[in-house]
């Protein structure tokens, strides 16, 4: 094959990996929605407080140290050494689970049968608070996220690769970095347990009946805010695998909430409701904007990436609002 196949074909690849990533954000966005109709704009910085809560407990970092120093004139930024990976995975899926038991006490419980801007006009409060909660408990430095998946190139593609070019012609190899190969196998795992447990288990059914009609639910004697409390744990656990992923690529930091914005894009496509259409919205905006970047970037000056996503999504909002797997909306006038 000659080289610019082989470099078209590596775009490709690589574009269906960054969707994946796209897709994990995306998947706790679906979940809320489906359980309560509330679309959380806080999924991002719940990612951002995920993430920020595991690198705390890995490096031993006392939560709220230089608060609790300028209190008190003390000098204390470390407990120990910190814990290893897995305790720490733990004890962060610990504090998500307590974190969306507050949500329902303090938020939810307050907002039943109101209005959807309501909701959503919490969920935008929630995340500028989570945002800053976790300022104050883990600073705002970048911090660096190691879980032990490898990241880089991998070497043996790069060799297999390099054998598929014409005789004679200068090629190098495909880069994929295994950190993306580690993320789009967890993110498939995580679809087919997650669509399993939605339409096979009583609670995955209760989540659905509540999403249809939360006064009806409750009238057959399902529990509201166990559910809320249920749906918003499972959504801070996508929040946590996409906050590892993310930050181990690129850091932990506070641009992270945005990852939050490139999931719009990703829903609209899929649609708000459906699980595997947050994953296959994520593989078409990741490989879209890598093609688009690739073929036409160099014409326009590049940067193609910042916008390609929405332009696509505005084209299947005028023709197919409701996302390729989402529920057609049929209004009787």
């Amino acid at each position: 094959m000659s080289p610019v196949v082989l470099n078209t074909i590596e775009v490709i690849l690589n574009g269906l990996m960054t969707g994946v990533m796209y897709s994990l954000v995306a998947l706790g966005f679906v979940l809320i929605f489906k359980a309560s109709g509330i679309f959380n704009y806080a999924q991002g910085v719940l990612a951002l407080f995920a993430a920020l809560t595991l690198v705390g407990f890995q490096t031993g970092q006392v939560p709220f140290a230089h608060v609790i120093n300028a209190t008190f004139g003390t000098d204390y930024h470390h407990w120990g050494e910190g814990m290893n990976t897995v305790l720490a995975i733990l004890l962060t899926m610990a504090v998500m689970v307590l974190l969306a038991w507050l949500v329902e006490r303090l938020v939810l419980r307050h907002l039943v049968n109101q209005e959807p801007i309501i909701l959503f006009m919490a969920t935008i409060g929630l995340a500028f608070f989570l945002e800053g909660l976790g300022d104050l408990m883990w600073g705002a430095n970048i911090k660096v996220l190691d879980v032990g998946l490898p990241s880089g190139g991998s070497f043996w593609w790069e060799d297999v690769t390099r054998t598929w070019a014409a005789e004679g012609t200068e090629y190098w190899g495909m880069y994929i970095d295994v950190l993306d190969v580690w993320a789009a196998g967890i993110a498939v795992v995580l679809v087919v347990v997650l669509t399993l447990f939605s339409q096979y288990t009583e609670t995955g059914r209760a989540l659905r009946a509540v999403a249809d009609d939360h006064q009806a639910a409750l009238t057959v004697g399902i529990s509201l805010r166990t559910i809320w409390v249920v749906v918003w744990s499972i959504a801070g656990f996508v929040a946590l695998v996409a906050g590892i992923m993310w930050g181990a690529k690129s850091g932990v930091q506070f641009s992270l909430s945005l990852i939050a914005l490139k999931a719009l894009p990703v829903l609209i496509l899929g649609g708000f409701t459906s699980i595997p259409g947050a994953i296959v919205g994520g593989l078409i905006i990741g490989v879209g904007e890598k093609l688009f970047e690739f073929a036409i970037g160099p014409m326009i000056g590049g940067a193609t990436e910042n916008w390609f996503a929405y332009v696509l999504a505005l084209f299947f909002l005028m023709f197919r609002p409701q996302g390729l797997f989402g529920e057609r909306i049929i209004e009787r006038v």
